[in-house]
């Protein structure tokens, strides 16, 4: 098990860079501008462990897995770098960013050289650790974790390292079936397990029962699937409208015997490649880039989006930052906010009004938005303002965006004459669209009428709306000066208050749009559902979280879809539910952050209403069947105690229109998160089901406390694939759980 091994296994055996990690060498640590130390960082051997030394008497040293960085930026990126070092520091600096809430590590090498080497080695060996298919990863954790039970690191493992590797693999054994297991592989009968020895033992972990019998039915041809039986299966199962071409594309893509791909046949290996694959997950593959009609105006699809994005935490003394951006943007939210209040020094900021939390300057969010708002999706950001700013400080709020934005900010319409509805996401690639208050109407841009200076609008609702946590509020209709510059570059989204949707409908035009504080939008959608939508189908909707969800909690969004809303704002920063339902609807058509509503929601002629089941071309009943049938390498989740092993269950959930809201869960299983199989059948009868989402949830169960997650994934049901399918498995935070995984057996069948 030496680095090498491990390196092929990475396709980076004597790669110069590689090479250049495991080397190691001295570094600056950044906390402050006094608190600047020199350590030495250096990969491990199992090239997927970096290591660095500790000069804290208390502390050994520490390392951090690949696994754990979220991405390496080169130059003072990070604001502790922007803080603490000079800008004539940049070539020398880079941050590491790590998922979830571990705090950034901010370094500073040598040289500008140096520095880019390191970005570059880092960049590699965390692009080649993704790009490791599903059986590849399996296979580096399994022999990762036989390493860390290797005690006395002499390539043995004796039956104590075994049964520390067993409970390292999330399995319980006793002391009877450890050591008959061991000694079925010991056939050199040395008391330890080496080389062949230690494969033989790995194939008895990984074998996969479920797949056998499911490879035993089909495989006709002398023990092997031919391309005829692999399109059988295909055909009966998988319910794919395939072709033999399809078989042989399928074989050529994953078979790993050369002599059975000559034979056009496929190996169980093979087959179990293609389970683990694009064309064996439960997402169909069709669906994983944009793959929808981006021509339509912009108000007909849901739309990611953020509600005060700048707080890292809490709503009440919580950090603000520019990294709550990047984090929401290169998750392709599409509609951020920006909560602007008057800085002491004369320079806009953005926090949260009358609390604790902390400031930024609203020109380093622009600047930062600016670098990452269309890294993971091309389609078009919206800048949600919620303007607290004196007439001044607007001005250089219109003058910093103008600036740094350049011809991406969206300054006039498109076109030489007045839009009568929106344009397209794809019309709109590549721009930012301000959304806040502008001082007259529109079509004002295409006549020679000047306006005043400034002028008083009505203030937006949602600064009234932190009265509920208890802190100081402002009279809902306070007036507030707005300066021309702003209002000029408030263009497709200019902000009005509601007065009823018959009001709307007669006097607002398609660009002026509302924001309706949860209560307000939940109420409108129970008791005027068909009302609310026939709105949307012209203009714009933006939902946001009560002032009372101090600690940053989010609503279920999935009502505020049922009736048509674009922009249900969501805390990105809370891992929960919500947002695991968010992660799922935006999920298909390229992860872009823009999804086409049902034609049901966009049709004038539609009287759709999710409260009732009226008939229309919504209703398309059908009955989802799912076999939950075995789960692989769930994650320990107290990995502190040694003994500790999960008690896993499965339950699967649907959302959508209240009919089809359902929940079923399997039944737990005593202590292996290695390959537990259930073998349960449920069945979930769908009305609507253009509107479902499925959601699979693992959790830890536990008889005296709430269950403990272990990993979650979510996806429409319209892009759901039929057949044995692998779910892969999210953490709480969203983030993907290496080679873990779900496989289940999947039906839907239109009712009579």
């Amino acid at each position: 098990m030496e680095a090498n091994g491990i390196a092929g296994k990475h396709g980076l055996e004597g790669d110069e860079d590689l090479e250049f990690l495991l080397t190691g060498g001295e570094l600056v640590k950044i906390r402050s501008r006094t608190w600047k130390k020199n350590r030495f960082y250096k990969l491990q051997e199992d090239c997927k462990t970096l290591w660095h030394e500790s000069k804290k008497t208390f502390m050994r040293d520490q390392t951090f897995t690949i696994d754990d960085i979220e991405s390496v930026r080169k130059g003072r990126q990070s604001e502790g770098l922007k803080k603490h070092t000079d800008p004539n520091m940049e070539e020398l600096c880079f941050s590491i960013f790590f998922k979830g809430r571990k705090k950034n590590l901010d370094l500073m090498a040598a040289s500008g050289d140096e520095a880019s080497r390191w970005v570059r080695a880092l960049e590699k060996i965390i692009n080649n650790m993704r790009n490791l298919n599903r059986q590849q990863k399996r296979e580096h954790w399994i022999i990762n974790c036989m390493r860390k039970a290797d005690k006395n690191a002499d390539n043995q493992m004796n039956l104590k390292e075994l049964k520390h590797f067993l409970r390292q693999i999330n399995v319980e054994v006793d002391d009877t079936y450890a050591e008959e297991i061991f000694k079925k592989c010991d056939t050199s009968n040395s008391g330890s397990l080496e080389g062949a020895e230690i494969k033989h033992f790995y194939d008895l972990l990984t074998h996969r029962e479920e797949i056998d019998v499911i490879y035993k039915q089909y495989a006709l041809a002398e023990g092997q699937m031919s391309a005829r039986d692999l399109l059988n299966f295909l055909l009966n199962e998988q319910r794919e409208e395939a072709t033999p071409e399809d078989a042989y594309t399928l074989i050529e893509k994953y078979e790993v015997d050369e002599i059975a791909k000559q034979k056009k046949q496929m190996t169980k290996d093979g087959f179990l490649m293609y389970l683990h694959h694009d064309d064996g997950s439960i997402l169909n593959p069709a669906h994983k880039p944009v793959y929808q009609d981006m021509s339509q105006p912009l108000n007909h699809y849901y739309i990611s989006s953020s509600h005060n994005t700048y707080l890292m935490e809490d709503q009440v003394k919580g950090p603000s930052s520019t990294e709550a951006y990047i984090r929401a943007l290169m998750k392709s939210c599409r509609c951020v906010e920006l909560d602007c209040w008057d800085g002491d020094s004369g320079e806009p900021v953005i926090y949260h009004g009358y609390t604790m939390t902390s400031k930024v300057r609203f020109k380093d969010v622009i600047q930062a938005i600016k670098e990452y708002a269309f890294k993971t999706s091309d389609y078009p950001v919206i800048l949600s303002l919620e303007n607290h700013c004196s007439v001044e400080q607007q001005k250089l709020m219109a003058h910093h965006m103008i600036s740094i934005l350049g011809d991406a900010l969206l300054t006039r319409p498109l076109g030489n004459t007045m839009p009568t509805n929106f344009p397209s996401p794809e019309e709109l690639k590549g721009k930012f669209i301000i959304k806040g208050k502008r001082l007259n109407k529109l079509n004002a841009i295409f006549s020679n009428n000047s306006i005043i200076d400034e002028d008083t609008v009505s203030e937006e609702d949602e600064a009234a709306d932190v009265k509920e946590n208890g802190q100081k509020a402002k009279s809902k209709k306070t007036k507030m000066k707005l300066a021309k510059q702003l209002s000029d570059i408030v263009i497709y989204c200019k902000s009005v208050h509601f007065h009823g949707f018959e009001h709307a409908r007669d006097n607002q035009d398609f660009y002026e749009m509302s924001s309706f504080k949860e209560s307000k939008a939940f109420s409108l959608a129970d008791t005027s559902a068909t009302a609310f939508i026939h709105h949307n189908m012209d203009k714009l909707s933006r939902i946001y979280p009560a002032g009372s969800r101090t600690n940053s909690s989010n609503y279920n969004p999935v009502p505020m879809w049922n009736v048509g809303c674009q922009i249900v704002a969501l805390n990105f920063q809370t891992p929960s539910k919500e947002m695991h339902l968010n992660q799922g609807r935006f999920l298909p058509n390229g992860f872009c952050g823009y999804v086409l509503k049902p034609e049901f929601q966009r049709s004038p002629s539609s009287q759709f209403d999710p409260g009732s089941l009226i008939k229309g071309p919504w209703l398309k009943r059908q009955t989802f069947h799912v076999m939950v049938i075995s789960a692989q390498q769930l994650p320990k989740l107290n990995k502190d105690k040694a003994k500790s092993i999960v008690d896993p269950l499965v339950r699967v959930e649907i959302h959508g229109v209240p009919a089809d809201n359902a929940s079923k869960e399997t039944h737990y299983i005593d202590n292996n998160g290695f390959n537990p199989m259930w073998n349960e059948n449920f069945s979930f009868n769908i009305y609507v089901p253009e509107l479902a989402l499925v959601r699979f949830v693992v959790e830890d169960y536990d008889s005296t406390s709430q269950n403990d997650l272990i990993g979650q994934y979510c996806l429409p049901l319209t892009s759901v694939q039929k057949g044995y399918r692998h779910v892969p498995l999210l953490t709480k935070r969203g983030d993907v759980i290496c080679s873990a995984g779900l496989f289940v057996h999947l039906m839907l069948i239109d009712a009579e």
